[in-house]
């Protein structure tokens, strides 16, 4: 067999081999912005999820300031110190409940900024 039948043999082979690695980079590429897209995605879900829980806690927080506890079960300044505290808790399980909705809201509007559909 000569040299040049063994190479013209090879050529179309090379060409599917080419075509197929091509398809296979194509296809990683669409994968690899596809996990970019989740993750930003997650970020941005994350993101408004805090804001939900910020905006409740300074809601709950004036909600609290008239509330006045009798002297056995509370009062003093364990009460006032731990206030903040139980306002943000609450809050942080009312958005992990579903929230007022505000999250959503917030979330759709990261994604349009960002470029990306619902």
């Amino acid at each position: 067999m000569s040299a040049l039948s063994t190479i013209s043999t090879f050529v179309p082979q090379l060409g599917a081999t080419t075509a197929a690695v091509k398809t296979a980079a194509a296809a990683v590429k669409d994968a690899a912005a596809s996990i970019e897209d989740t993750a930003k995605r997650a970020k941005i879900k994350d993101t408004a999820q805090n804001f939900e829980a910020s905006f409740l806690s300074v809601m709950m927080q004036q909600m609290f300031e008239g509330v006045k506890t009798s002297e056995p079960f509370g009062g003093g300044q364990g009460e006032e110190m731990f206030k903040s505290v139980m306002a943000e808790a609450m809050a942080k399980q009312v958005t992990r409940a579903g929230g007022i909705g505000l999250a959503l809201t917030v979330e759709r509007e990261m994604l349009k900024l960002q470029g990306l559909k619902e």
